[in-house]
């Protein structure tokens, strides 16, 4: 017993003099930092014409956004057929999938009605000097021919070479359920398939350190290529937006929280705020997802369920970008175009953003989804080169209310069906993605295998 007791009190203690020499920087200010320098160099490079600062702020903010687009294609298909093959896990699942499934469509109903709100009361499109001949084409287009044909592939190759979101989507589900039909048959494949998305997930957690940086390029390559001049010219439009992803975000989540989950929405914030804020740099719910899933298991949800929902609401839910964005900019678009909107396009705009929210994606930008609304309203598609000089600025906020929703319906569908822990959500904490934050958060995150028969 002493010889094991003089051990310990021996025992080194190696960690102490790194954590002393070198302080960690909490990321929000990390965060915060690089959106300030971004902006500081932003407005050097607009107001001095340094092209060679600009060109190295786009290089930055491309090479960000690259890596991020890099792990999309394997983590959404992991990441899914791991995530329906958990659900075996969780009692009830096929209630818990369709309670998921209609609280998204709940959510995206109120978020595009609050959207439509905000577009007729405030006319955007009214005095900005835009006029058609200001628009143009956009490179892709979206349809309801394109989006329904368009989910199942013609091989399982092109998905992942153009990043084809929603037909990844279609084939992970397939393999899922065909690995749930199949049971201890397809344990082999599953296990590789879990091996993947920790590796995916530790390589994507290396990018998430990287947003700082990230943020310098992104928002100063903003700044630098269209100026305050542009946001001015949009101003009305880009308010709009914002106010209507706040509404939700901070009006519309913590109502359904305080009565529908009866839980404090304020902790919400404090556990969920580092996916928020990391949703709001790097511009894509997807790639967020790893920190979305952690957050979400530290505010009660159950691991098997929440490796389900989170996954699923990365690719398919969208308040951001699929309901307030394009009910606001379809007003827009027909105020600049002098098209009167009727009640019926208004319902139609509604039925667009519960139905076709899928097509988004979880990737940055918005284009598909606007395409898709003014095709099925017969709006000008060249309204949408309107939008895209001051897109970058707007899927920020987008993007954040998108990650938000994200996590708040899994707490709702857990709180109603009684397997919210509430204990662990009245104590979540923000996480820290310092160094050792990483290592604990990628233990966290990855998916158990399934438990001993």
């Amino acid at each position: 017993m002493s010889p094991s007791a003089e051990t310990s009190e021996s025992a080194p203690a190696p960690q102490r003099p790194t954590s002393s020499r070198i302080p960690k920087i909490p990321f929000w200010v990390q965060i915060l930092t690089g959106l300030a320098l971004g902006v500081l160099l932003g407005w050097v490079a607009k107001s001095g014409d340094v092209g060679w600062l600009t060109t190295t702020l786009q290089h930055i903010g491309d090479l960000f956004v690259q890596l991020l687009k890099l792990a999309v294609a394997p983590l959404v298909f992991f990441a899914i057929l791991v995530s329906i093959t958990n659900l075996r896990q969780v009692n009830n699942a096929a209630r818990l999938a369709s309670r998921t499934l209609l609280w998204f469509m709940v959510t995206s109903l109120i978020a595009v009605a609050i959207g439509l709100a905000i577009g007729l009361l405030s006319n955007p499109g009214a005095g900005t000097g835009l006029t058609p001949k200001d628009g143009k084409l956009p490179d892709h287009a979206g349809s309801w021919i394109d989006f329904l044909t368009g989910i199942v592939p013609t091989d399982i190759i092109t998905p992942f070479t153009e990043l084809n979101v929603l037909q990844i989507v279609f084939m992970a589900a397939v393999a899922g359920i065909a690995a749930l039909q199949l049971g201890e048959k397809a344990e082999p494949v599953l296990a590789i398939s879990r091996s993947v998305l920790e590796l995916l997930q530790k390589a994507l957690w290396w990018v998430i350190r990287l947003a700082p940086i990230g943020t310098v390029g992104l928002i100063g390559n903003a700044i630098a290529t269209y100026g305050w001049n542009l946001i001015g010219k949009y101003a009305t439009f880009t308010v709009d937006i914002y106010v209507g992803c706040a509404i939700v975000l901070f009006g519309v989540y913590p109502l359904l929280l305080s009565t529908v989950a009866k839980v404090n929405p304020l902790q919400f914030f404090r556990g969920a705020w580092p996916a928020i804020q990391l949703a709001f740099v790097s511009r894509s719910s997807v790639g967020t997802m790893p920190v979305t899933q952690q957050v979400t298991e530290r505010l009660g949800v159950p691991r098997e369920y929440a490796s389900f929902a989170v996954p699923f609401g990365s690719t398919t839910k969208m308040d951001g970008c699929a309901s307030i964005y394009p009910a606001i900019a379809a007003i827009f678009i027909a105020q600049i175009f002098d098209v009167q909107l009727s009640i019926g396009d208004y319902l139609l705009i509604a039925f667009v953003s519960v139905i076709g929210s899928a097509a988004t994606a979880g990737l940055t930008g918005a284009t598909v989804m606007l395409t898709l609304t003014l095709s099925t309203l017969g709006l000008p598609l060249e309204g949408v080169g309107l939008l895209m000089a001051i897109d970058p600025i707007l899927d920020m906020m987008r993007t954040a209310t998108n990650v938000a929703g994200q996590a708040v319906i899994p707490i709702l569908v857990s709180a109603r069906e009684k397997i919210l822990d509430r204990e662990a959500y009245n104590g979540a904490r923000s996480i820290s993605l310092d160094t050792a934050g990483v290592e604990e958060a990628e233990a966290h995150v990855s998916v158990p295998a399934p438990a001993a028969a």
